[in-house]
């Protein structure tokens, strides 16, 4: 027993049933740096079922009370409300081993993803408890019976396992689309890190901002829990791909429809492009970008680069680049202490586990190029240099194979500051090294060659869930190998899980079901919230443009009269606007044409007509148009015909946080024969009273 085990560490609560739960014991979590103390974890007595159930009961119901813009801003007030608290969090954070640059990529990136989300939320998605996808099927030839695809949530909880290295972003990267879904999260932590969780979950808390049930927190260990899940479940897990494999053979996953995402073992390489040779702007962002996925979280990441694949012929001079770069940035210690770049792993038991693949690598054909496996001496938190026996310190390790072929190379992974470089012949050669990782996160391409960067994307990509393509010209802005972005999707095939975490709303479908609706188009408009041809219509004596959002409903229209287009109004358009294609000013070359009949009005013209055709000039509730979409022109108009347009009212969408909203409305403009000449939406902003 060293002396830091007088220090009585706290018992670590769960949150479950919108209420902290302690255990009785629990497994050590300790300091990463000194070995201290810090608490103990466990869930013995813990009812997960019960959770389950509050989470299916009361967390679906809170949670269902809500539209999709609600939860967004419930998103945000929760990243505003973590930003205040965050220097409590970086305290924690310290503990963990993380250097305050660490600390940043977790708890920033963290709060980050809630206000991405929130952003996308309010933008992407209607504030309705539903997504329409795509556009209506018809399936009838007169239109009286189609189908709709459209997204409602999972009825149950999104029950989220996790890692060690990100105790906050890791949390919310999972959180945040399953709460904008509707769907409510049971939230298991890593046990070394589960204490920095739980400080996050409980600033959520006080905040007041989460609804009953829509997050639980169960720190220790969940054996059995896919026990008690079933089809209306889901569960997220991070870990390594042997327990993933566990989890998928679960009779509750195999038969009984519980849907697993999996993220687990990724051996991420960086390609050096052939054109990128020593000297070139490609080559030094290229190390600079190896030397920080070695180190950032101590190379604690699933997406840090493992496998540098480099031409044959400058594998020597990679490795002296990486080593200098080493040897001028990195300083290894304490992260509490003044001048330390790198951290210890998080625990002593992972630092176990690095030297142990370190070691089968070796064994493998691998030999060290840079660093050592001796204990290292480290700055301390009083700014001596010593060894730390009790701190789980691991100095960074490059290996070198003469075998780019070695199967060590491309099976075993590292999780710590370890890379290992490998020599290729040609860019084929680079391609297939890059795809014996057996799907990856993430790969990068260092090059400014455009043949060079085709074929090697081009070859890679369907064994990695993202590629970067790093060159002079993104050096500087690019957001890293390593990180991951909301936006984007974080997730890799094959060895890396096959599942898909984060990508913008298609996250947030994750927690959502895809069902086919059909009906009639009345059924369809009434369902998905969006009118369709073929639903009713209300066209009264009241235009819908005095309606404000409090009484206008899908469906309300207004069928305007007829305007009939002459050769001068072509001719007016073309002289005034200066479109004089020959479509419109030339007889001869426009009967030429196979698209039209003779000189034809101008789309612009006739779009310009609708609108004065359609719009009420006196003021009202509608207070702007801000634009149109989904146009097109399907048949010509020429000198003599007469057109007429219907608008209806197709979506109506509130904005929670301001005094109006948006509606679109469906124009179609047809002529004196009843055909349609232009078809599109229409989006004004409109008062939600008034």
């Amino acid at each position: 027993m060293t002396s830091s085990d007088t220090i009585t560490p706290r018992l670590l609560p769960s949150y479950v049933g919108d209420t902290w739960w302690e255990p009785r014991t629990g497994t050590l979590a300790r300091d990463a740096s000194t070995g201290e103390p810090i608490a103990l974890v466990g869930s013995d007595g813990l009812d997960i079922a019960a959770a389950v159930e509050h989470a299916r009961t009361v967390g679906q119901a809170s949670l269902g009370e809500l539209t999709f813009h609600e939860r967004a801003l419930r998103l945000k007030a929760l990243a505003i409300h973590l930003g205040e608290v965050k220097e409590e969090l970086y305290a924690l954070s310290d503990r963990t081993g993380a250097t305050r640059r660490d600390s940043m990529v977790d708890i920033d990136g963290g709060i980050g993803v809630l206000y991405t989300y929130s952003s996308k939320g309010r933008r992407e998605l209607p504030n309705a408890k539903l997504i329409v996808d795509g556009d209506p099927e018809n399936l009838a030839r007169d239109g009286s019976f189609g189908g709709q695809h459209v997204y409602t949530r999972l009825p149950g909880v999104a029950f989220q396992v996790n890692a060690f290295n990100f105790p906050v972003w890791g949390m919310l990267e999972k959180f945040a689309p399953a709460f904008l879904a509707g769907v409510p999260s049971i939230v298991k932590p890593a046990t070394p890190t589960a204490y920095l969780t739980e400080a996050t979950v409980r600033a959520m808390v006080d905040s007041g901002l989460l609804p009953a049930g829509s997050l639980q927190l169960i720190c220790g260990s969940v054996r059995g829990f896919l026990d008690t899940l079933d089809v209306r479940d889901t569960v997220s897990f991070t870990g390594s791909a042997s327990t993933a494999r566990t989890l998928s053979e679960h009779p509750s996953v195999l038969g009984g429809g519980v849907t697993l995402g999996r993220e687990t073992d990724s051996l991420n390489a960086a390609i050096l492009g052939l054109d990128a040779e020593s000297g070139t702007p490609e080559f030094d962002a290229y190390i600079a970008s190896a030397v920080t996925e070695m180190t950032s979280k101590a190379g604690q990441k699933c997406t840090s680069i493992r496998r540098l694949i480099v031409p044959a012929e400058r594998v020597d001079a990679v490795v002296e680049a990486v080593g200098a770069r080493l040897a001028q940035r990195v300083t290894l210690g304490d992260p509490r202490a003044q001048g330390v770049t790198m951290g210890p792993l998080a625990s002593v038991e992972q630092l176990g586990e690095v030297r142990r693949s370190v070691e089968q690598l070796i064994a493998g054909g691998g030999r060290i190029a840079v660093g050592s496996l001796d204990e290292p001496a480290v700055v301390h938190l009083d700014g001596t240099v010593a060894p730390a026996p009790e701190g789980a310190f691991f100095t960074p390790v490059l290996l070198r194979f003469d075998d780019s072929d070695a199967p060590a190379v491309h099976d075993i992974e590292a999780f710590g500051p370890v890379a290992s470089v490998i020599g290729y012949t040609d860019t084929a050669d680079a391609v297939r090294l890059a795809n014996r990782g057996g799907g990856s996160l993430v790969a990068t391409v260092a090059s400014f060659d455009p043949e060079t960067v085709m074929s090697l994307v081009s070859g890679i990509a369907p064994f990695h869930g993202r590629v970067l393509v790093l060159d002079r010209d993104d050096a500087k802005t690019s957001t890293g190998h390593g990180s991951p972005v909301p936006h984007l999707v974080h997730g890799g095939p094959g060895r890396a899980g096959g599942g898909e975490e984060l990508g913008g709303i298609r996250a947030v479908k994750h927690f959502m079901r895809r069902t086919a609706i059909q009906g009639t188009p009345a059924v369809l408009s009434a369902l998905t919230g969006r009118w369709r041809a073929g639903a009713p219509v209300q066209a009264g004596e009241e235009h819908p443009f005095r309606k404000s959002l409090a009484r206008l409903r899908i469906g309300d229209a207004v069928v305007s009269a007829e305007r009939e287009i002459t050769l001068e109004d072509i001719g007016h358009f073309a002289e005034f606007t200066g479109d004089t294609f020959y479509a419109h000013t030339d007889e001869e070359a426009a009967a030429a044409n196979p698209f039209f009949p003779g000189r034809v009005a101008h789309g612009y013209l006739l779009l310009a007509w609708a609108a004065g055709l359609f719009v009420d000039p006196a003021p009202g509730p509608v207070l702007a148009n801000y634009g149109l979409e989904n146009l097109r022109f399907l048949t010509p108009v020429s000198p003599g015909d007469s057109v007429r347009v219907t608008l209806t009212a197709k979506q109506i969408t509130p904005r929670e946080n301001e005094e109006y909203g948006e509606v679109r409305w469906d124009a179609v403009l047809v002529n004196q024969r009843e055909e349609v000449v232009a078809s599109y939406d229409v989006l004004t902003l409109v008062a939600k009273e008034g």
